[in-house]
């Protein structure tokens, strides 16, 4: 049972099986210590910088965002990872996508094609592991156009925390305060789409922060910090043009900032429709 306050309900769900890649949307979820099952748990090594490939370097990375990763079997904590398949324009863009499996030597070599570089597909992270990430000119940022290393979590794929929230009042927000641009939920690539109850307005989960949110019967989450955003929310993908102003915007409403980072407390299983309750952990 949910404790403390309920805040919302689960309206979306995603897992992304290759990191920079689309992923999955999902009816539930499995949650273990590491986050959600089956997340980031693929990546792409590149042998030319000995970095993870990320679309946070789009110079090298954003035509990642023209594939979908899915996996054949449903992952679970603790065992081997199934093998993945991956839709895309392995043939260019102007021929149909197709779909490839990770256990068929061919995917990497048409990938590699694709992208022109040399590069393996891993299923754990090397240690030390990191990714180029480009800063693109957004002047509440710290840097403005270059590339920084940043170095990953040890022992996986994610760029600093496990999982990933936004809630519905954060979009509809930036909407209303940029009614020409399309704040799509999947530019953000959220683990989890929160619909918050109640009449509050604006970017409402920041108020989750240093709590605990509880899910459904078992899942606690701890509400880390907001979510910085970067050059990724501007890249193409699907029906979404590449649109630098979406970036802009966070940084001119809030900080570059929209959504949550989420650690794990308890595990268990979330689904859609699972009620959401937030308890302060903070000393009164």
């Amino acid at each position: 049972m949910a404790q403390g306050v309920i805040v919302g309900r689960v309206r979306s769900l995603w897992r992304y099986p290759v990191k920079s890649m689309l992923g999955e949307s999902m009816t539930s979820i499995n949650i273990d210590r590491r986050g959600v099952v089956g997340d980031r748990c693929y990546a792409l090594w590149d042998h030319a910088t000995s970095r993870v490939a990320s679309a946070k370097n789009p110079h090298l990375w954003k035509d990642l965002l023209s594939y979908t990763a899915s996996f054949t079997d449903e992952p679970k904590s603790g065992e081997p990872l199934p093998p993945i398949t991956v839709y895309g324009p392995f043939a260019g863009a102007e021929a149909a996508p197709t779909t490839k499996r990770s256990d068929d030597p061919a995917l990497i070599q048409l990938l590699s094609a694709q992208l022109g570089r040399d590069i393996a597909l891993l299923d754990q992270a090397l240690p030390n592991a990191s990714l180029d990430q480009y800063w693109p000119d957004i002047r509440e940022r710290d840097f403005q156009n270059v590339i920084t290393e940043l170095r990953m979590p040890e022992g996986t794929f994610f760029d600093a925390c496990p999982i990933h929230a936004i809630s519905t009042a954060t979009l509809k927000a930036l909407q209303e305060l940029e009614p020409s641009l399309d704040f799509a939920v999947e530019r953000f690539r959220p683990n989890l789409l929160v619909e918050p109850t109640g009449t509050k307005r604006g970017f409402v989960e920041e108020e989750w922060i240093e709590g605990i949110l509880s899910i459904g019967d078992q899942v606690r989450l701890h509400v880390d910090g907001g979510c910085p955003r970067c050059v990724v929310t501007t890249l193409a993908q699907s029906e979404l043009p590449e649109e630098m102003e979406i970036l802009r915007a966070t940084a001119r409403h809030n900080n570059v900032t929209a959504g949550v980072r989420l650690s794990v407390r308890a595990t268990g299983r979330i689904k859609l429709n699972d009620p959401i309750a937030w308890e302060s952990i903070r000393n009164p």
